[in-house]
């Protein structure tokens, strides 16, 4: 019996070996796969400021989903669900006031909207609006901030200039109204998000996608993304290498960003 085994592994026929080329084949394939994915489907993305505490965090690393909120192809209108940003929606756009910056804000109004601040509270369309995520980390008073647009910036409030001429021509009634293809954005921690009050709308063709959840939360000091400079960024990485079991926030894994 074990001489007829013998003879019949002798026999089988050798698993044909991947040759070289077809191993770079395959790795090119998953490259080509995973480019297209971060290219066109979902994008990386390090929250680097506190205006959206708590709900995103300084050192927060989120994926971005690219496709829901594409602006619409009819080639494929049928297989994917487009759809413009609700009210809610937490959105990374590129910056009205500076090209090239990618921002992460909450819209708090969508075109034909009506909206003001009275004391730091939100009213939309005339309604008081509950808003549970947003906070007042401060908790001091600047009028502009505080009670939009009703109060005149002043000088140090830093408006975009542009915003400045053009923000007289949307007050009705003592209300910002949002034109069509473009959104109110604001971050959850209002004392200190530089946001739709100062730069204006954001237009329909500056979003880039939705926040989906965080893969990955790093203890960042709150200054970090101001230093630019080489040894700086350096400096940090290696801080990340010797801090990154008891530094990361092991809680915010996976956590959905809602």
């Amino acid at each position: 019996m074990a001489k007829e085994k013998e003879i019949e592994e002798k026999h089988k026929p050798e698993q044909p070996q991947e040759t070289m080329p077809e191993f770079v084949s395959s790795i090119a394939s998953v490259l080509v796969i995973g480019l297209f994915i971060i290219t066109f489907c979902m994008q990386a993305f390090e929250i680097p400021t506190s205006s959206m505490v708590k709900t995103l965090l300084i050192g927060d690393h989120v994926f971005v989903d690219r496709v829901r909120l594409a602006p619409k192809s009819s080639f494929v209108d049928k297989l994917i669900p487009y759809r413009d940003p609700k009210r809610g929606d937490i959105v990374v756009f590129i910056s009205p006031s500076e090209p090239g910056l990618f921002v992460v804000k909450r819209v708090v109004g969508v075109p034909g909207d009506r909206l003001h601040l009275a004391n730091g509270k939100l009213y939309l369309n005339g309604k008081l609006q509950d808003e549970q995520y947003a906070i007042h980390s401060i908790g001091d008073y600047r009028p502009y901030r505080d009670d939009f647009p009703a109060v005149p910036p002043s000088r140090e409030d830093q408006l975009a200039p542009e915003w400045q001429l053009t923000m007289p021509d949307h007050i009705v009634d003592g209300d910002i109204v949002v034109p069509p293809n473009k959104y109110f954005g604001m971050g959850d921690n209002r004392d200190v998000s530089y946001d739709s009050r100062y730069w204006g709308f954001i237009p329909r063709e500056n979003v880039v996608g939705r926040p989906m959840f965080i893969y990955w939360s790093f203890q960042t000091p709150d200054d970090q993304y101001t230093k630019t400079d080489i040894p700086s960024r350096i400096g940090f990485f290696f801080h990340i290498l010797t801090h990154f079991f008891n530094e990361t926030r092991w809680s915010r894994m996976l956590r959905v960003v809602d």
